[in-house]
């Protein structure tokens, strides 16, 4: 029987390692394509369900939801409901995240280190945007303000993901970032609305001066939640939506019921006061970022520094026996002080 031509005779010799290297990249790259379909899988069945929710939320299917819940989360149901139009918002949000959705398909966007940690938080925030609008269907009005807290804090970490990755690109500016910067302005006075509907629902009363001084403080801490929303580079993404609610809330309570012109003055004001700090965020950015950078020329401290490595590494060279261009030995090193004469040479008469 003759030999197979295929195998060696040496017996070390286990096969190309070529081609096992080629194995292993053809694996990686295939478990990398699997990873990355599951990631798009998984953000288009969050959007679909989130198309169901919504569906419920606007009638179509449920009830709509300021009629759910008993007319607890409807515009004139607590001081601090923005009015009907400014729900009007959500539209924009949904046309964006289906934009996203359709937009991670695509190949030059479908891997890139800005959508592999941010995907997973978009997904997240659109199960719980459903989830949100199925739970007021059922009134469990307890439950919902747990659901849109959850909300709130998967939207600021993606915006701090976001941020922290910043895109150049007009379009991934729009779709992504202004999409959910919008989100989270948003959320953050809906949450505010959400709370005020439940304490409502049990038994606290809608009207009177505690109502309008329990308002006014949580106006005051939408407009620091915007600040800190808003502190690293002024984003208009956020405040826009923070505004855009405030806005309403106080067009609501200075013209429909219930009326409190306090409350009114104090949601516009807030308003104001979340658009003036964003601009001051955002003009400072703008000022650090035309700073030139200095990088060229070392501090003081550093150029000693950069001495003392120079000097070191003369003494080195001197160490090993290696001459000035004259074939003299360095006279000294000024970091350690003038050069110490040499020993006496030895008597010979010893």
């Amino acid at each position: 029987m003759s030999p197979d031509p295929t195998r060696s005779s040496d017996p070390d010799h286990h096969g190309d390692p070529g081609g096992d290297d080629e194995g292993r990249d053809v694996t990686q790259v295939e478990e990398h394509t699997r990873i990355m379909r599951s990631r798009q899988g998984f953000v288009t069945l969050a959007a679909i369900f989130c198309g169901i929710g919504t569906l419920y939320g606007t009638g179509v299917i449920g009830t709509r939801v300021e009629e759910a819940s008993g007319g607890r989360l409807a515009a004139d149901a607590t001081l601090i409901a923005p009015a009907g139009p400014a729900f009007s918002i959500w539209s924009v949000i949904y046309l964006g995240l289906f934009a996203y959705t359709i937009r991670q398909w695509l190949t030059p966007y479908a891997d890139t280190p800005r959508h592999r940690v941010t995907a997973g938080l978009a997904a997240i925030s659109m199960i719980l945007n459903a989830t949100w609008l199925l739970v007021t269907q059922a009134g469990w009005l307890e439950v919902s303000v747990l659901v849109i807290a959850a909300l709130v804090s998967v939207c600021a970490l993606m915006v701090q993901r976001l941020g922290e990755r910043p895109e150049p690109g007009l379009a991934e500016r729009i779709v992504v970032d202004g999409t959910f910067g919008l989100y989270l302005g948003w959320v953050c006075v809906a949450i505010c609305a959400n709370i005020a509907a439940t304490l409502v629902a049990r038994g606290v009363p809608a009207t009177g001066w505690g109502a309008v001084a329990a308002t006014v403080v949580v106006l005051v801490v939408v407009g620091i939640a915007a600040r800190l929303a808003t502190a690293s580079d002024g984003n208009w993404f956020v405040a826009g939506g923070i505004a855009w609610g405030l806005a309403w809330v106080a067009v609501g309570r200075l013209s429909d019921e219930p009326r409190s012109v306090v409350v009114g003055i104090a949601a516009a004001l807030a308003a104001v006061a979340v658009l003036g700090v964003t601009w001051r965020a955002w003009s400072l950015a703008g000022l650090r970022d035309d700073e030139p950078a200095d990088d060229d020329e070392p501090a003081g401290d550093d150029r000693l520094a950069g001495d003392d490595r120079l000097a070191g590494g003369g003494r080195l060279a001197g160490g090993d026996g290696l001459a000035g261009e004259d074939g003299a030995a360095a006279p000294g090193d000024a970091a350690t002080g003038p050069a110490r004469p040499a020993p006496p040479a030895a008597d010979p008469r010893a």
